[in-house]
């Protein structure tokens, strides 16, 4: 019995020992960077650290997964606190003053973005590796930012901040697009039900203030009108940062459609918005609003040379829309973006001979209001429709 007392207060002894040993360690883990603020993250599979706040946002920020690079290389303590406080100085830039990064502050009114989480490396699905990767998470409506350490130390971001801001924020793009959880109407025009479509006359887009328009315009997105890559043409290609010519690679095989969905949209309300535009292009206005439009195509066709095109069904597929029962003639709006103006074209001064695709927001709204000014009335024909078809891209 003595000698069952005497293992068993050695036992006791060794593992009060690993307890005390292992409290200090979490402790001495916890305290590395400072408590103040800080709180333990959700498990997520593998380790993660404690979570870093950035004043005014809800998400955290997150060194996350294993310490290990590839052949046996690691981050030091010193290296990791590094990486970190560039991404945390980073994003604080952008949240003191979030109304000069337009997505960044949407994502932040929306609440959308859940962690931004630091790993050595970020691969997606098909062990392509990204410097940045929006993942979604099994919160409806939330995605996670992944950034790439390695990759952030190799381009020199690590300790400048200033640097790693306006790369950062581009990402933002993909966060409120993977975010949206809204169903997206793929329909064609003979499916969709017209008889209650919001559509206005032109004294009563007159009459409404820049915000009621848009408002307007936002109602026809939920009915009929849209945007969209119909012929599938940007599926892995690359897109155009505004004011550049120099194409960028798209991190996935939507991004591109995602990107110019999100600009060509963001376009349309600033037509519909301004007073500029319903001064000097009142037809864009109101053919947006009046049940005109039904569709702005965003294409890549090597084969066309045009950098704005507007299509308009023949009379005879006119339909009627709205309770009144007006009968149109559906138009289409379509924008080569990697082409250029050419000097004929009435927005070619405008466009600072970039192609399509580079213009800014704005730029791309007065080339739209333009196109429709000049193209909505007189092109009715059935032979640009043909065109149109025969030279378009096949559907993958």
């Amino acid at each position: 019995m003595d000698r069952w007392r005497r293992h068993k207060a050695i036992w006791m002894s060794v593992i009060s020992g690993t307890m005390l040993c292992l409290l200090s360690i979490s402790i001495a883990k916890a305290n590395h960077r400072g408590s103040a603020g800080y709180e333990s993250s959700e498990v997520m599979g593998i380790e993660e650290t404690i979570g870093h706040p950035i004043p005014g946002a809800r998400f955290k920020v997150y060194w996350g997964k294993s310490n290990g690079l590839p052949g046996g290389e690691t981050f030091s303590h010193a290296q990791v606190d590094d990486t970190v406080q560039t991404v945390i100085d980073a994003l604080t830039v952008m949240a003191t003053h979030r109304a000069d990064y337009q997505r960044f502050d949407e994502t932040l009114a929306k609440g959308v973005l859940h962690k931004v989480i630091i790993e050595p490396h970020v691969f997606n699905r098909d062990g392509k590796e990204f410097m940045f990767l929006v993942a979604r998470t099994n919160r409806e409506g939330q995605v996670n930012v992944l950034i790439n350490a390695a990759a952030l130390r190799e381009q020199g971001f690590v300790n400048h901040p200033s640097k790693l801001v306006p790369i950062l924020a581009r990402e933002f793009q993909w966060v409120l697009s993977k975010s949206d959880t809204s169903p997206k109407r793929q329909v064609m025009a003979e499916e969709r039900s017209l008889e209650h479509v919001p559509v206005l006359t032109r004294k009563e887009i007159d009459n409404l203030a820049g915000a009621e328009r848009e408002k307007a315009l936002k109602a026809l997105f939920e009915g009929y009108l849209t945007t969209v890559d119909e012929y599938n043409s940007l599926e892995l290609q690359p897109y155009y940062e505004s004011g550049s010519a120099s194409p960028v690679p798209a991190a996935q095989a939507d991004s591109t459609t995602k990107f110019y969905d999100i600009r060509v949209r963001q376009a349309l309300k600033r037509i519909v918005r301004e007073p500029e535009f319903l001064q000097k292009t009142p037809k864009a206005v109101q053919s947006l609003l009046n049940g005109k439009i039904w569709n702005v195509a965003f294409t890549h066709i090597e084969s066309r040379d045009w950098g704005t095109r507007t299509r308009v069904l023949p009379k005879e597929k006119a339909v009627q829309v709205g309770e009144k029962g007006r009968m149109i003639q559906p138009a289409k709006i379509l924008i080569n973006l990697h082409r250029k103006a050419v000097p004929e074209d009435p927005y070619y001064a405008m466009t600072d001979g970039l192609p399509m695709g580079a213009l800014s927001t704005d730029q791309l709204a007065q080339v739209i209001a333009l196109e429709i000014e000049n193209q909505i009335i007189e092109k009715s024909m059935r032979g640009h429709v043909a065109e149109d078809e025969r030279t378009a891209p096949q559907e993958r």
